[in-house]
């Protein structure tokens, strides 16, 4: 009824419609201007997007073909090789980063969540909840190596030896902002609607906050969680300066411990072929350990959306 409206008014007034619309915008200057700019746009833009795809798979592929070649049976079982030595493997490292981020995400997640909850309920009405979301917005976009190197000046040069622990707590400075800010973002998406019917019925408001607020958002903060385990499994500065590396196996957190971006980073420099096979086999590792867990992220929020 409104298009027949529109119609009638548009013959009434003399305006072209139909074809004859058509042909007058196509004599349009400014509209002949205005579809060159966008076809120009359009193209712009297809062309960045083949041009980044184009990148990302010749990475990726390259990255299979070499980091493929080089997983084996031994990559799971021994520790790193000694200089010109055969053979070896990736052990120690796999433990050691998978006890320091295991450890970071165990820390992060819950400070990470609380502080979010704060932020949401609190964080507009008094100083300090707008000062926590200033700092949590700078740690976000601070260069990890600085982390690194304010955990070497406040605990590594104290105690004067790297550890595990001193790496543990560099990443959980990385991770904490993240599930902050993903929290944050999450809880402020829940109706104020469902909000105002817990208080109806008498809920405190820790309780809302807790059993209705973040209830109803869980599966984005978990995904933010699990954004955030991706984040930090590939920091590779902040353990520089922190838990450097260990050639042998050791589960001992408060002595220098193996990891997989360090062990990458010095073997994929080094004059050995096998160290740099084991270098391309540890980044096809981590590449795939962060595929997989974004992969799981989106799969576990779509399926609480479709819910």
């Amino acid at each position: 009824m409104n298009t027949l409206n529109t119609t009638a008014s548009a013959m009434h007034s003399g305006t072209p419609t139909g074809p004859k619309a058509s042909a007058a915008r196509s004599d349009n200057p400014v509209y002949r201007r205005r579809l060159l700019m966008h076809r120009i746009g359009i193209s712009l833009s297809v062309l960045a997007m083949s041009f980044g795809l184009i990148v990302l798979l010749w990475i990726l592929t390259t990255l299979l073909i070499k980091g493929g070649a080089a997983i084996n049976l031994s990559m799971f079982t021994q520790t790193t090789p000694a200089p010109g030595s055969d053979g070896g493997g990736l052990l120690n490292a796999i433990v050691g980063s998978l006890m320091m981020v295991g450890l970071a995400t165990l820390v992060s997640t819950p400070i990470g969540i609380l502080a979010g909850i704060y932020l949401a309920e609190y964080g507009e009405r008094n100083w300090f909840g707008k000062i926590t979301r200033f700092v949590t917005d700078i740690m976000l976009s601070a260069p990890s190596i600085v982390i690194g190197l304010f955990v070497y000046a406040l605990y590594v040069a104290k105690v004067r030896h790297f550890s595990g622990w001193a790496g543990t707590f560099a990443i959980s400075m990385i991770a904490v902002p993240v599930v902050v800010r993903t929290t944050d973002n999450m809880l402020r998406l829940v109706q104020t609607s469902l909000l105002e019917a817990a208080f109806a019925l008498g809920a405190p408001r820790w309780k809302v906050a807790l059993m209705v607020r973040l209830k109803a958002v869980k599966a984005g903060v978990i995904t933010g969680a699990l954004l955030a385990l991706g984040r930090i499994s590939g920091e590779t500065a902040p353990l520089i300066f922190t838990a450097m590396n260990n050639q042998f196996f050791s589960a001992n957190m408060n002595a220098p411990m193996a990891n997989l971006p360090v062990v990458i980073l010095q073997f994929a420099m080094s004059p050995y072929d096998n160290w740099r096979a084991l270098a391309w086999g540890g980044a096809l590792i981590v590449t795939f350990g962060v595929l997989g867990l974004n992969i799981l992220s989106r799969t576990v929020f779509s399926q609480k959306n479709q819910h």
